[in-house]
């Protein structure tokens, strides 16, 4: 097999010489055009940028499809987010069968050879996206779809055991929200119990639970949640129902961006934190007189660096396998001509490169505001702050909402600088 694929290579290696190698576009710098379009509100440019990469079916195309959809979610499409999303749903899914010649090819030049099959906590991220876009399309049942099929990821990805950071807390905590907003109030304490579980710092989640163990009347569980949280203050507007509630989801600026690691000769990816001015949501809302401030229930930045990390042990072991096999193919041309084996392995080392594929549109972080209202229209706007709570420009101009009673309306709103 490899002396099969070293003749292939031989004839190879002149042009990988004459290649400008290092040169070739990655999958960051296809996609920056379209992220550069979106930051300047220019949706039309950046979905003509993103649409023929999602198109195409290669081994980059999850990467391509899942960030297509959250630019159509951004654009305010969402239907066709939907379709795009659901697609990548069913490509993450899959159980794909790599030949030992692609693989020998990824040990031999890079890892991009092989098809990118995402993170856990980016595959689960996919339903949450979805969940999202019918909730703000009031498509409650199935929005309730999604939430099922969270909690079946959820549940296989425990069975293998991974880590916490990998199971992805906000979708567990927008599948409990999905459920409270369903009157579903049991499984939506289960599902807050599970997020809490997963992540115990949420900011909202302690009130989260001692209101869904009420409404659930699980009511041990109320009196051990009140006991652990004495400092949480109980709302009657809470277990009002005659009460409607508003749901702001706000995503927060850009999530950190693969690039190649210098430490390590550009052959294994690093995570670069982007640096964005909005921080916060700030809503002004017709009935209140002060206006609330968002609170953050996922910091996408720290999955991403945490998953990446815990990766670094496969990927290293990868690359001193992929040094091994650049010296054995390379000894292999040189049986034949001294000068091309040398030639050759200059080449493979050339052709090596990291690995920067990844769902490189999601946000740094994801927070919400929720408001129990009366039923009735109301006033709101959304303003983005920065660190000290200055305005920093960007927002979701005033437009009026309907609140129903006993009902939750969801608005999704993102920030982008």
């Amino acid at each position: 097999m490899m002396n099969r694929f070293a003749q292939r290579l031989t004839h190879a290696v002149g042009l990988f010489l004459v290649l400008p190698l290092m040169g070739c576009a990655t999958y960051q710098s296809k996609v920056q055009p379209a992220r550069e379009a979106l930051a300047r509100h220019d949706f039309t440019k950046a979905l003509a940028d993103l649409k023929p990469l999602a198109d195409k079916e290669n081994d980059d195309q999850l990467a391509y499809l899942m960030d297509y959809g959250v630019a159509l979610q951004v654009a305010g499409q969402l239907k066709e987010s939907n379709q795009i999303l659901m697609k990548a749903d069913r490509l993450a899914e899959l159980v794909d069968y790599q030949s030992v010649s692609r693989i020998a090819g990824s040990l031999a030049l890079n890892e991009e050879m092989v098809q990118y099959k995402g993170d856990t906590f980016e595959k689960i991220f996919i339903n949450a996206y979805l969940a999202m876009n019918f909730l703000e399309m009031d498509q409650l049942d199935d929005a309730l779809v999604e939430a099922r099929r969270i909690n079946e990821k959820y549940l296989k990805y425990r069975a293998d055991e991974k880590q916490a950071f990998e199971l992805n807390s906000f979708s567990k905590y927008l599948s409990a929200v999905i459920w409270e907003a369903s009157r579903s109030y049991d499984d939506a304490y289960i599902a807050y119990a599970e997020a809490y579980k997963i992540d115990p710092s949420i900011s909202t989640i302690r009130e989260d639970l001692i209101r869904s163990a009420k409404l659930a009347r699980r009511m041990d569980s109320y009196k051990d949640w009140k006991k652990k949280f004495p400092d949480v203050v109980e709302s009657d507007s809470w277990y009002d129902r005659s009460n409607g509630e508003l749901v702001i989801i706000y995503q927060q600026g850009w999530g950190p961006r693969k690039s190649a690691g210098k430490n390590n000769g550009h052959t294994l990816p690093t995570l670069v934190p982007v640096r964005s001015q909005t921080q916060r949501a700030r809503l002004y809302l017709s009935s209140q007189t002060e206006p609330l401030l968002s609170r953050e229930v996922y910091d996408v930045q720290s999955a991403a660096m945490k998953t990446l990390e815990e990766d670094y042990g496969i990927l290293f072991a990868k690359r001193m396998a992929g040094i091994a096999t650049k010296a054995v193919l390379s000894d292999q041309i040189r049986q034949q001509n001294q000068a091309l084996g040398d030639l050759a392995y200059i080449a493979l080392l050339v052709a090596d490169r990291a690995d920067v594929r990844q769902w490189s549109f999601l946000p740094q972080t994801i927070q919400i505001i929720r408001v129990p209202l009366r039923a009735g229209t109301y006033k709101f706007r959304l303003e983005g702050v920065d660190y000290s709570n200055t305005s920093t420009g960007e927002g979701l101009d005033s437009r009026d909402v309907e609140i129903k009673a006993g009902q939750k309306k969801f608005v999704i709103w993102r920030s982008l600088k």
